[in-house]
């Protein structure tokens, strides 16, 4: 199946379709379904040009995505990314296409001069196994603080 894969940019015109795809993943992570919302949030990034995604297509249906979002290290003096989503529909997972997406995400940084990806997930997450076989590495020096407000 892996080979009858395409990994493609999306489009606006893709939009409608991923914000489905977009729900799903956010109700994976105990989020409320809204599909409205999720299309909206993707319009907005997509017409702000504030991220890059990449579609997984099996016969020109959205099967799988992932969305990159650039930001800069001060201590590096360079860009980078961070790749904030990675999904797969259910029943397209262990076939090789979150693969694809990440090695597209690579070739994407390597591309345009990226320093590289980011990526934080659960501890829990089945896919650390996935990210270690590509090659990531667990940062082990920093810890991971977040702030939110009430």
């Amino acid at each position: 199946m892996s080979d009858a894969i395409k990994i493609k940019k999306a489009a606006l015109d893709s939009l409608k379709e991923l914000s489905l795809i977009l729900d799903q993943y956010r109700v994976f992570y105990q989020q409320e379904p809204d599909p409205i919302k999720a299309y909206e949030f993707l319009k907005d990034r997509y017409l702000k040009k504030q991220s890059i995604i990449y579609l997984a297509l099996l016969n020109k249906k959205i099967v799988g995505f992932t969305q990159l979002y650039p930001t800069y290290s001060t201590v590096s003096l360079e860009k980078f990314m961070i790749l904030n989503d990675l999904f797969v529909t259910k029943e397209y997972r262990e076939n090789g296409i979150a693969t694809k997406l990440l090695r597209k995400a690579k070739k994407y940084c390597v591309k345009n001069g990226y320093k590289g990806l980011a990526l934080e997930t659960a501890k829990n997450n089945p896919a650390r196994k996935l990210y270690e076989r590509e090659h990531w590495v667990s940062d082990s020096n920093f810890i991971h603080y977040f702030w939110a407000r009430k």
